[in-house]
């Protein structure tokens, strides 16, 4: 599937902002199934200086650098992108989630030296033990893992309430589960949680979802507005899955890609310093429509 990905960020400040310093993650992941065909951030005002590069965790990232007195502040970044998510293994042919939980452990087999990075607390995604509990029961002795986390992944619509403005990046994993109620993030850091408990590698990838659904399928939850889901390791066979608590969804045709850290704080799509500005409104747009094909593809 081919998209065109529009995301827009303006913040209007009470008062002059004399320098600042912003830190984006604004532009798609290349990666074996998505290909950026095409990619542009632009400022207003505009940067004195800019850098390009990739962070820790290989993602795309620009820094601006602003210089000018401005009251104002805003973001574009525009992009073309194809995507092509694998099909995801039968569940019941993935390996016992204990199997996957010890090799992660161990850095046993490709891919688990890096998967073990994702083990661990973070910033915002504590330890908890209720969140891996309540977990629990998802994953059974000898349960194969996929079964396992499609089981969860389903948990977070039977359970939970998808209700934006109840919640805000500083509310706890622990107080979202109390709740049953919040918006993707709050899901995708609840999920991350349970699974680290149970020993089991998640990451937490941010990204866009289409705006408007395929005919005939009912509208997505999360879509106004950068979206979040879990990456998942299954082991050093399978690789990594990607599923999307929010809409219970293996992750394949609706989504595209940003990037992917330990939580929100990793890949927040633009986050900075200001000397200055005061108190601020911020607005955000995000558009993930379906592109034309080039003339010479059609």
């Amino acid at each position: 599937m081919r998209y065109r990905v529009r995301h827009s960020t303006a913040y209007a400040y009470r008062h002059t902002v004399d320098l600042a310093a912003h830190l984006l993650h604004l532009t798609p992941r290349a990666l074996p199934f998505q290909r950026v065909e095409e990619a542009r951030i632009t400022a207003a005002p505009h940067a004195c200086r800019r850098r390009d590069g990739v962070d820790h965790f290989g993602n795309p990232c620009t820094w601006l650098f602003l210089d000018e007195p401005h009251a104002a502040f805003e973001v574009t970044a525009e992009a073309v992108v194809e995507v092509r998510f694998p099909e995801p293994p039968s569940a019941a042919a993935t390996p016992d989630w204990a199997l996957v939980a010890e090799a992660a452990r161990q850095g046993r087999g490709p891919g688990a030296w890096e998967a073990a990075e994702f083990l661990f607390e973070s910033p915002m995604l504590p330890n908890l033990p209720e969140a891996a509990a309540w977990a629990a029961p998802c994953f059974p002795a000898g349960r194969p893992v996929l079964e396992g986390l499609l089981a969860l992944n389903a948990r977070f619509r039977q359970e939970f309430t998808f209700r934006p403005g109840v919640t805000s990046l500083d509310t706890p994993v622990a107080e979202v589960l109390a709740r049953r109620e919040g918006v993707c993030q709050d899901f995708t850091h609840l999920m991350i949680c349970a699974l680290r408990g149970l020993g089991l590698p998640a990451r937490y990838v941010s990204g866009y979802l289409r705006t408007r659904p395929p005919p005939g399928q009912p509208r997505r939850l999360g879509a106004d507005q950068s979206h979040a889901w879990v990456g998942c390791w299954l082991g050093p066979a399978h690789g990594w899955v990607d599923l999307d608590p929010t809409n219970d969804l293996v992750v394949q045709e609706e989504h595209v890609v940003l990037g992917w850290g330990r939580d929100f704080g990793d890949v927040s799509p633009l986050r900075g310093v200001v000397l200055g500005g005061g108190a601020h409104s911020l607005a955000i747009g995000v558009d993930l429509e379906p592109a034309e094909l080039p003339a010479a593809a059609k």
